[in-house]
């Protein structure tokens, strides 16, 4: 909730789903009458997810009163959903198929009768009455109010409809508009199952075991430390860290990774993972409603909430256009006659305007588009915190990379060991064995490779252990006196290299690794050389960025050197080096008055700054820090670039849509309104017209649910 109308106190709110919205205009009446409950000091209704929030005294049954007019369903937050009536019984549509058989009974006897006999008109009457008695209803208090909505053009043509002797056009329209209504909340739910069904991820029920005593707890009991035991197959229904067991867990409904990842002692696990084969106990860290999945549930819902900026167009639009279209059609009923024409055959086409200018469709363009968009991307691991980030994303020129844990691993490995003379085995143990002793960060990367070949270093007895500074260090293995640091070092000690060995110094260095050398105060024994390895998927992330348009732009502190090789293998547009975090940022402001809208990519910590700058702030590994979901606007919930180019690719194709939408609907009413200068436009075309562009435009944006990476 990001306007700050909307921040109200979180302690004193309370918040409750509905279920039955149809359109965003029933939510504001809902909002309203929500607000002049007694006790309810304000209310917000979020439309996308299907919630209000309410701020003060009240029961479920007052805001069912205050939904009456749309036979809304209100339940606590943490109830279980309410499991839905199929379509075709739902109440609402029951009327639908009695007011039509009463339609097609009158329009049989119609043609027995002839259409102006007493007997088809009560039945075309009963028919509108039975079909369209809540619109009624909520169009002459609109009307009262001079508020012009949906519902009160409607009233008005179908009432004029019946005024002029048009029955059986007016039972139509009824039913069509019912039948368009009932499309729409189908669609609309349709749209929202994608966030339910992220509800449903993590189990309602763990197994707990407290002292001696193992027991099924319900989740909102459960407390944090208390120890979740996990059988094969399960999903674990809280997050927190393995204190017994190894197991392969899919991460696939957090983190949209499909590859299973091994998890052992001390490992963070999430609510709504899968454990594939081993048994697990897990310590739990969070209560339920912290855990990474409700957080994530919460985003997105807050997401829909927020409007996107073609959203705020097509509201300010329709706030001019739907008062316009009354005036219009009054002068369309009014003009013509008093100049000659026929009362009767102008009233009907100007009854015909008001129905085609309703504002359904337009009003549906954006938020069905918005709310299919992030719900799909939730699904895929992606978490886009509202309509606006959306937007942006789809209209990226620029994306800058950070370097360091982004486009490479952020753990330094070792590449190359180049010995002369000896053993490599022999000296990668001694290499391992004094650096236990060292603070450098490449010693780490050394010690691994050590272990990983089976060297047992930790038995070598080190003697004499002694650091020199900023080059490296010293110490005696079995009487004899070893050196490891940087060439620098060396040369000191030689005074000058071998030629040979210079070359392969050189060589290793430019392709952008760090080169560590064992020695003797006499000879060069081996040369080691450490770089942060690049991720498995960077080359082929930067490449598909590269061929949608996009220019690519690595941001490091590393020298140049080193962030040119590692820049050329990636692939990326340009490079920019030697860079404290306040360059970071500047550069991002200078990108962004080059091309506007820029991303920058990055673990959502130290590029905090740098992510709030940038049009849209894209964090990694979201599953795991907090910082990275509140600083950033999108978050990749795993620690993998792919989902990028997926993320733009659905960001482009939900702005599409939502043009084609705008337009659409637009267009549709414009070709209608032409039909009125040769007096063709009747009630039927109008309401085809008005309810084919919301089917239409609602469809179209279900598109966004097949979008895959």
């Amino acid at each position: 909730m990001s306007d700050p109308q909307a921040k109200l106190s979180e302690e004193e709110m309370k918040t409750y789903r509905v279920q039955g919205f149809t359109c965003t205009n029933c939510a504001g009446i809902f909002e309203n009458n929500v607000k002049k409950l007694p006790g309810v000091q304000d209310a917000k209704v979020n439309f996308g997810a299907s919630k209000v929030m309410v701020k003060g005294n009240t029961t479920i049954e007052e805001l069912e009163k205050a939904g009456a007019f749309e036979n809304l369903k209100v339940r606590d937050e943490k109830e279980q959903k309410l499991e839905r009536e199929p379509f075709w019984k739902q109440k609402e549509n029951i009327k639908v198929y009695i007011s039509a058989l009463l339609l097609v009974i009158s329009w049989v006897l119609g043609k027995q009768y002839g259409e102006e006999h007493l007997i088809p008109t009560i039945g075309y009457a009963a028919s509108i009455l039975i079909g369209g008695y809540s619109l009624f209803i909520t169009g002459l208090k609109n009307l009262s109010r001079l508020k012009f909505d949906m519902n009160t053009l409607m009233t008005i043509a179908i009432i004029g409809a019946a005024i002029i002797g048009e029955w059986g056009e007016g039972a139509t329209v009824v039913i069509l508009f019912a039948i368009s209504e009932a499309l729409e909340r189908y669609s609309m739910d349709k749209a929202r199952q994608s966030i339910e069904s992220l509800m449903d991820i993590a189990p309602k029920e763990a197994l707990i075991r407290r002292g001696q005593e193992e027991m099924m707890i319900h989740v909102d009991d459960i407390q944090v430390g208390d120890i979740m035991i996990v059988k094969p197959g399960q999903k674990l229904a809280m997050d927190g860290l393995v204190i017994k067991g190894t197991s392969t867990l899919n991460q696939a409904a957090i983190t949209g990774e499909s590859v299973p990842v091994t998890k052992t002692i001390d490992d963070e696990v999430f609510a709504g993972t899968l454990n594939e084969e081993g048994l697990l106990e897990v310590q739990v860290t969070k209560r339920v409603e912290d855990t990474t999945i409700s957080k994530i549930i919460h985003l997105v819902e807050e997401a829909q909430a927020e409007r996107a900026p073609s959203q705020a167009f097509v509201d300010k639009f329709a706030k001019y256009y739907t008062p316009a279209i009354v005036i219009l059609a009054l002068f369309i009923a009014v003009l013509p006659p008093l100049f000659g024409g026929d009362w009767s055959e102008w009233i009907y086409q100007g009854l015909a305007v008001l129905v085609v200018g309703c504002p359904c469709a337009l009003v549906v363009s954006t938020p069905v588009a918005v709310v299919t968009a992030i719900g799909n991307a939730a699904r895929n691991g992606v978490l886009i915190k509202g309509g606006i980030h959306l937007e942006e994303a789809g209209a990226l020129k620029a994306i800058a990379f950070d370097k360091t844990g982004t486009l490479t691993k952020g753990v330094p490995a070792v590449t190359d060991v180049v010995t002369y003379g000896g053993n490599e085995h022999e000296w990668m143990k001694i290499t391992a064995a004094i650096e236990k002793g060292s603070q450098h960060p490449l010693a780490s990367a050394i010690m691994r490779k050590a272990e990983a070949d089976g060297s047992d270093f930790n038995r070598v007895v080190v003697e004499d252990f002694q650091s020199i500074t900023g080059k490296g260090v010293k110490a005696m293995v079995e009487g004899v006196t070893y050196y490891v640091g940087s060439p620098k070092l060396f040369e000191e000690l030689h005074g000058n290299i071998e030629s040979s060995r210079t070359e392969t110094i050189s060589k290793m260095q430019t392709e952008g690794k760090t080169v560590m050398v064992l020695g003797t105060d006499k000879e060069i024994l081996s040369l080691i050389a450490v770089a942060d390895e690049m991720r498995e998927s960077s080359k082929a992330v930067i490449s598909r960025l590269n061929n949608m348009g996009i220019q690519t732009v690595m941001l490091t502190g590393d020298n140049q050197r080193t962030a040119e090789a590692i820049g050329k293998q990636v692939g990326v547009s340009d490079i920019k080096a030697d860079l404290l975090p306040e360059d970071k940022l500047n550069f991002i402001k200078e990108l962004r008055g080059k091309h506007q809208s820029v991303a920058m990519v990055g673990d959502g910590v130290n590029d905090a700054p740098a992510l709030a700058a940038s049009s849209v702030g894209v964090a990694m590994g979201g599953a795991g820090t907090d910082t990275a979901l509140e600083t950033a606007d999108i978050a990749l919930m795993s620690d993998d670039l792919s989902k990028l180019p997926y993320t733009i690719k659905l960001s482009r194709k939900a702005l599409t849509i939502i043009k084609q939408n705008i337009t659409f609907s637009l267009a549709i009413k414009l070709v209608a309104l032409v039909l009125v200068m040769p007096g063709w436009l009747t009630l039927w075309i109008a309401i085809f017209a008005d309810m084919g562009a919301t089917l239409l435009v609602t469809l179209n944006s279900l598109r966004l649910l097949r979008v895959k990476e």
